[in-house]
């Protein structure tokens, strides 16, 4: 089977961020190759959510979309317009499992409402094609690359995101066709 057969991308509290999520659906399919659908949440994500940090465990959604994808062999993307972290870091734009099935990522840091801003739709689909191929590039295997301008060089600030491509390097893009 190919491993770039499909990707799933499930909403996760992104009541408003419809158009966001289809042109991210058409991105995803451009760069891997691959036809993407969009299917409705179907477990409680208030199961990651942790009072003591008003934030969600992104490990924890992790798990539950492994869940509702196991049988089907696609990869699963989350897509959340809540704040993730995982308990050895105050926040992550994402999480994924590395060479797994599954990933996540967040709309919400990537907001520049967020840091006092005004609003920019642009940015901010710009910010999650980016988000979204560097966690699907860790499913694939990818790790983080050194090339500033790869998608899947390390971005602790949100302004890291905006200084790379959307794209893969040459290498990196390598690696996913042969996989």
């Amino acid at each position: 089977m190919n491993r770039r057969a499909l990707v799933h991308l499930i909403p996760i509290y992104l009541a408003g961020l419809t158009p966001l999520l289809r042109q991210l659906a058409a991105h995803i399919a451009q760069v891997l190759g691959t036809p993407v659908t969009i299917l409705p949440l179907r477990f409680d994500p208030e199961n990651a959510f942790d009072p003591s940090r008003g934030q969600y465990n992104s490990t924890l959604l992790l798990s539950h979309l492994l869940a509702e994808g196991s049988a089907t062999g696609a990869r699963i993307l989350g897509v959340a317009g809540v704040d993730l972290f995982i308990p050895i870091l105050t926040y992550v734009f994402g999480e994924a499992q590395l060479g797994g099935q599954v990933a996540v990522v967040s709309t919400y840091r990537l907001d520049n409402s967020l840091y006092g801003l005004p609003p920019n739709q642009d940015l901010l689909l710009a910010r999650m094609l980016k988000e979204s191929t560097h966690e699907l590039g860790h499913t694939y295997g990818l790790i983080h690359c050194d090339a500033p301008d790869c998608v899947m060089h390390a971005s602790t600030y949100v302004e890291d995101i905006d200084l790379k491509s959307a794209r893969f390097c040459q290498r990196c893009q390598k690696s996913v066709r042969v996989r």
